[in-house]
């Protein structure tokens, strides 16, 4: 059985085993992403769902994106990384990203904010903050008109 675990760059990054989470990440200051961009980091993200985890909910915003994951146990290794996760996730994405713009270089901050989602309350709080999150920011009416909303209907 895998025990917590805790990391730190700037922020602490905490991982238990059959926790899910609520994770941020954005792009570096200046950087925006095109609807075009949005639909490749969307892919990136939703590719992993019942692989290295499970994906409740994401949006992918102009600057940044919001995840509601739990990473999935492997009998051999134990639960998957988050920052594995995420990390394959982000270069994918950067790598697209930049093949279209014909550049190089960083589009996301390296630090995320991750949380350890405690209960059903907040699980259902921060899905209903991913899902409002487009209208909040004026870039829709209601959550199911923007296109780089995902929720998981299984």
């Amino acid at each position: 059985m895998q025990a917590f675990k805790c990391t730190k760059r700037n922020l602490p990054h905490w991982q238990l085993p059959g926790s899910v989470y609520f994770i941020t990440w954005r792009c570096l200051t200046g950087k925006t992403l095109t609807p075009e961009e949005r639909t490749v980091t969307l892919d990136a993200i939703r590719y992993w769902h019942g692989i290295k985890w499970q994906l409740y909910a994401a949006v992918v915003m102009p600057d940044h994106v919001h995840a509601l994951a739990q990473p999935l146990y492997q009998p051999t290794e134990g639960t998957f990384g988050l920052a594995e996760i995420l990390h394959s996730i982000k270069r994918f994405s950067a790598r697209k990203v930049n093949q279209g713009r014909g550049v190089q270089g960083s589009l996301w901050q390296d630090e995320r904010f991750d949380r350890i989602v405690r209960d059903e309350e907040e699980f259902l709080e921060k899905w209903q903050y991913i899902r409002h999150n487009p209208v909040k920011a004026g870039l829709a009416i209601i959550p199911e008109e923007y296109p780089w909303l995902y929720e998981n209907d299984d």
